[in-house]
This record gives C-alpha cells, sequence and structure tokens, in this order.
C-alpha cells in the first residue's frame, strides 16, 4: 500500500506524509474538520477528510446539528482510503452510533494508527454525540485507538468517575485504558491551576503540565491538540514526543490567538509547530 505521496522536481523527489481527519464541520473555521485539516498543513503534512456531521456555528452559539448518513461517510472514508492511504488518521466529532460503529468496523483493518478525539459537547455546550452512542464508542470505537484524548467531561463520562484533581484524571485514564484503547490522554485545562494533562502509556502515567493561559478565546483546542499529535505522528515521531509537542504548540496557540469574533474565538492555527523556549 503506498503510504503518503512524492513532490518535488525530478531527482528531489521527497516524500509528504498524510493525515486523514474524521469528523463535523465547523463553518467558523476554528474546530472540527478545518482545523484539523489547517493544523496539518501547519506541519506540512497532507491532510485529507471525511465529513460526518454538519453543523451551524460560529464563535456565539450552535444553533444545528445534522448528522450524515453512515453510507454517505464509509463511501467517503473508502474512497480516501483507496487513493491517498494516510500514514495517521483522527477522529472528532461523529454523531450517532451508526457513524461510530460503520467507522470502527473499517478502523479494524486500519495499517496505521488511530487518534481518537471523543468530542461529545461543543464549547457552547451543545451535544455532538447522542447517548445511544456512547456505548458504540466505547465498546466497539476506543478498541481500535491507537490513542484516545478526551477532556475531563469526557474522561468522567468514559471513565464513570468524578474528576477533580490530577490524582482522578490518572485513575480515569487507566479506567478508559480499559476499553482497549492502547494509550489515553487525558486533558486537563480547566482545573484550577496550571493546565496540566495526564498520557497513560505502556502501563504508566505522565504528568504534562503547562501555564494556565487566561483568555476566553479556546474555540477548538482539543481538535487542534489531537490534530497536532496525528501529524506529528504521521511524519514518524514517537507518542510522547508528538503529545509534549504538540501541547507545546496549543499552549502557544491559545496564548498568541487572533481574538476573532465576540464569542469564544479561535486559537492561532498560523504560530510555529516547535519552540525551541518551550512553554
Amino acid at each position: 500500500m503506498r503510504v503518503g505521496f512524492f513532490l518535488g522536481t525530478v531527482g528531489e523527489l521527497a516524500m509528504i506524509p498524510v493525515a486523514l481527519t474524521i469528523a463535523g464541520s465547523d463553518p467558523s473555521g476554528g474546530a472540527g474538520l478545518q482545523a484539523d485539516l489547517k493544523t496539518f498543513h501547519q506541519y506540512g503534512v497532507y491532510g485529507t477528510s471525511v465529513v460526518t456531521l454538519l453543523t451551524v456555528q460560529n464563535t456565539q452559539a450552535v444553533s444545528a446539528v445534522q448528522f450524515l448518513d453512515s453510507d454517505f461517510v464509509l463511501a467517503q472514508l473508502d474512497a480516501v482510503l483507496g487513493d491517498i492511504p494516510p500514514t495517521a488518521a483522527k477522529t472528532g466529532a461523529l454523531g450517532n452510533a451508526a457513524i461510530i460503529e460503520a467507522i470502527a468496523e473499517r478502523a479494524k483493518s486500519f495499517s496505521f494508527p488511530l487518534v481518537v478525539d471523543p468530542v461529545m459537547v461543543s464549547k457552547h455546550g451543545a451535544a455532538l454525540i447522542d447517548d445511544d452512542a456512547v456505548d458504540a464508542f466505547t465498546l466497539k470505537l476506543l478498541p481500535n485507538a491507537f490513542l484516545v484524548t478526551p477532556n475531563l467531561q469526557e474522561a468522567a463520562k468514559l471513565a464513570s468517575l468524578e474528576i477533580t484533581d490530577v490524582h482522578s484524571m490518572e485513575k480515569a485514564a487507566v479506567a478508559i485504558a480499559r476499553f482497549g484503547a492502547e494509550n489515553v490522554l487525558v486533558k486537563g485545562g480547566n482545573l484550577d491551576g496550571d493546565a496540566v494533562d495526564v498520557l497513560w502509556t505502556e502501563g504508566q502515567t505522565l504528568v504534562l503540565p503547562a501555564p494556565h493561559v487566561d483568555t476566553r478565546n479556546t474555540h477548538g483546542t482539543g481538535c487542534v491538540l489531537s490534530a497536532a499529535i496525528t501529524a506529528r505522528i504521521a511524519k514518524g515521531e514517537d507518542l510522547v514526543v508528538a503529545v509534549k509537542a504538540a501541547k507545546q504548540f496549543i499552549t502557544s496557540a491559545i496564548r498568541t490567538n487572533p481574538g476573532l469574533g465576540s464569542g469564544i474565538g479561535p486559537v492561532n492555527l498560523h504560530g510555529a509547530t516547535d519552540e525551541s523556549h518551550g512553554y
């Protein structure tokens, strides 16, 4: 199977890594597949996409969500996989059980790592996954995940635990891993104090702190972080290195946000992907 594609002049051909996003559409461009593709591009990775659901939203609100038919979602996926197979892929908002089950069935045969971002609720509080889909997500999709990246609310739901501190984040990561995901990253940006994430990998937990940035402009942070990790994995990077560097990228993107919109604005997707000065 071909992985990536070649770009360059004769004698200077270079392999371009490919990353696939399977996610919902955000017409305001700050989250969803639009943010994923922008992040892939910033990392020099060619991005492909499969649309799962459509939203009517901006920085102020999500006013409507429409799920696509699962057969149509699979048709998109098969078209991409049959022509430009990725070196890594990620999922975002999947919407309902039918779509999740369809993607999970295909994921059994993926020859590339799958990063699963369990997008359940938008920053504005709109549900992006129905209740019937949670079981399908945990029992069918998570066993095919190389990495799952829940925020605190999602981790609490998946692990059936109350999360109030780093210790409970660690417990939640272990509980989620029992569903079959190889690695778990619990994002703690909403905890008081530093923005601490917990990565469970190879039976151990790593605590990854970063300074809290006081801003309302955090639209799409989960999408961008998981997309950055996916892009780095697509380029062949080790998981721990990819997660640490992606966390650095999102911290900088939040800190330097462009201040767009009158609600919860997007982060800066034009920033450097590697910063020598750290967080």
